[in-house]
């Protein structure tokens, strides 16, 4: 195989990762060719970065209907050889392909995308074992977390229970570390029991804001439980002394997928006394015969109660894990995972009361703005080993705005609303197609064969889902007409970008939901923020509310951000409350208690 790779082609190997602009390019030429994607991706191109064949997974040799990468090398070797200019036209055709504007942004946002979302998922539903349609199963939060947003607004029963069934399953399932906390990336099973054993931070962190979406829905504490295990799961094992998070680790341990995680009948009892040894067995199902290849891989499904994760039996077992197997880290600190674990954590200090994963937060934007940002302030996409490298894009600027954004709202410190206005400027400036959208790498980076534009939220939210987000947040919370007329913009270039397959865009339906509901805006001064409003952030999604606290100490930051606040004074005493829906004011008060929210 390598004697005919060096022989007869140059070959690239791209970390997607660092590199998704050109993994957005050449997955589209493999969707576009072949019909469907996946990773690995194999291109075949020209020196000119124009392809002419894509693919994903390939065995080495043939194998039934399934060509092997020594035979496709061969044929295409001969043919560059023997009829280049067929090759040649062909990848000038898919690059002419790629290069065609499709969305022409015209399209204005409407309440029935959110309805026929709603009615997609109710069709692949699996109403036994949560999730939708077959394995494998990918826990995808932001659409749980649009299907809890629905029924909060449409009060539709099947959305939420859609939602929590799901999320019940995959924390009782073998998905979910019952052990040391933090989820797989997937599940290889209708049930949730066996995954992919890799644990990855964008996912747990996603996971984290459904899991707290749930528990301040139903105050079911079971909820609030996986989450506090997953962000405990992320400051133990992918946290940097700095503050910033690792990617994950991976699903291997000496060479075996999953040795880490199962256990054996006999471990158990090698490691507990006997009385817990058979209590351990019985709750979390580790049997004689195993589940998982021979061994067990502990879950709660057949629906009984776990053992606290304080417990010190499980402590035992975590540690006799870690003794006995070990696993690879993947110690690269990505921007933009990084900005959704900053946006979980927040999430979960506000909600559980827990100020060390807002600290935990604040630490990471911190780390962020110290050693990823460049002397203009243009971000950095990664960073290892004390190396910052590779151009912030799209979704870097996009999913930092919105931490940033998060921040403010949990900590209602004017100064990151300063920082994701500056944020927000910088994603126009820097990825805006004044046809509509943004491109996914800035106007003075490295040009590739074509520009994409990424709007489906797949197993992360799109950058562009992830901008209108912010935009439709800066347009309510500052009242300013800029900001509202590019959240209009782009609002118009995703709802038609949504029309055809609208569950495939959940991320952005959550942000067209606010806009297409009514909204209000609170405003509070005082000489310090309230306790009142805290408490009631805690308790409740807040989804329809944007939050504006003045004080002594930050009003001349607000008035820069939001010019409208100027017009609010200070109280001599107390606090003033002022709530505004769709910009009409009720009369202020000085009493919590009596706001009709």
């Amino acid at each position: 195989m390598a004697e005919i790779l060096n022989r007869e082609f140059i070959c690239i190997k791209v970390d997607r990762e660092e590199r998704p602009d050109i993994d957005a390019v050449y997955m589209a030429v493999c969707q576009a060719v072949t019909g469907s994607g996946g990773w690995p991706l194999t291109v075949v191109m020209t020196a000119e970065q124009k392809p002419f064949f894509a693919g994903t997974y390939f065995p080495k040799k043939s194998a039934g209907n399934m060509p092997g990468m020594i035979e496709l090398l061969k044929g295409i070797a001969d043919l560059w050889r023997n009829e280049r200019s067929r090759l040649i036209e062909a990848g000038n055709r898919i690059t002419d392909f790629l290069t065609e504007e499709r969305i022409k942004g015209d399209c204005e946002p409407d309440i029935s995308l959110a309805g026929k979302a709603y009615e997609g998922f109710k069709e692949t539903y699996d109403a036994r074992w949560g999730g939708f349609g077959q394995a494998p199963k990918f826990p995808e939060p932001h659409n749980l977390m649009f299907l809890m947003d629905y029924y909060e607004r449409e009060h539709e029963a099947e959305a939420l229970e859609m939602a929590e069934t799901t999320l019940q399953a995959m924390a009782r399932g073998g998905i979910f570390d019952q052990i040391g906390g933090g989820f797989s990336r997937y599940s290889t099973d209708d049930i949730w029991l066996i995954p992919h054993f890799e644990k990855m931070l964008c996912d747990n962190a996603l996971l984290i804001a459904a899991y707290i979406n749930a528990y301040q829905i139903t105050k079911n504490d079971f909820y609030a439980q996986i989450a506090e295990r997953t962000a405990e799961y992320i400051l133990s094992e992918l946290t940097d002394s700095e503050g910033g998070f690792y990617c994950g680790q991976d699903a291997d341990s000496g060479g075996e997928e999953g040795r880490f995680y199962a256990f054996s009948k006999m471990e158990i009892f090698d490691v507990l006394e006997e009385k817990d040894a058979e209590e351990f067995c019985r709750i979390y199902d580790i049997t004689d015969k195993g589940n998982f290849e021979g061994k067990s891989v502990p879950n709660l499904i057949k629906g009984v109660k776990g053992w606290p994760a304080e417990d010190k039996r499980l402590k035992k077992l975590y540690d006799y894990r870690k003794q006995r197997a070990e696993l690879h880290k993947d110690d690269k600190i990505l921007l933009s995972w990084n900005s959704w674990a900053i946006i979980a954590m927040a999430k979960a200090g506000q909600a559980l009361g827990k100020d060390k994963y807002t600290e935990a937060a604040i630490k990471a934007q911190r780390f962020i703005e110290n050693n990823m940002t460049d002397e203009n302030n243009r971000l950095f996409l990664r960073y290892r080993d004390g190396e910052a490298a590779n151009q912030g894009q799209l979704d870097d600027y996009a999913v930092y705005a919105l931490a940033l954004l998060t921040l403010y709202k949990v900590t209602l410190d004017a100064d990151f609303l300063k920082k994701a206005l500056m944020r927000a400027e910088q994603i126009v400036k820097l990825f805006e197609d004044e046809k509509g959208g943004y491109f996914i790498n800035t106007h003075d980076s490295e040009q590739l064969i074509a520009r994409p534009k990424e709007t489906y939220d797949g197993a992360l939210p799109s950058g562009n889902s992830v901008a209108a987000a912010v935009f439709e947040n800066l347009g309510n919370l500052t009242g300013e007409p800029k900001w509202i007329e590019i959240s209009a913009k782009q609002h118009k270039f995703m709802a038609e970008s949504a029309q055809n397959y609208p569950q495939g865009h959940t991320f952005y339906l959550l942000a067209m939901l606010k806009r297409v509901y009514p909204h209000k805006e609170l405003i509070c001064t005082g000489k310090q923020i309230p306790s009142e409003i805290r408490e009631y952030l805690k308790t409740h999604t807040a989804n329809d509310l944007c939050v504006i606290a003045k004080t002594e100490d930050n009003g001349e930051v607000l008035s820069r951000c939001a010019p409208f606040t100027a017009n609010y004074p200070l109280p001599d005493e107390g606090v003033m409350w002022y709530l505004c829906q769709n910009g009409s004011c009720k009369a202020p008060t000085g009493d919590f208690s009596k706001l009709e929210f």
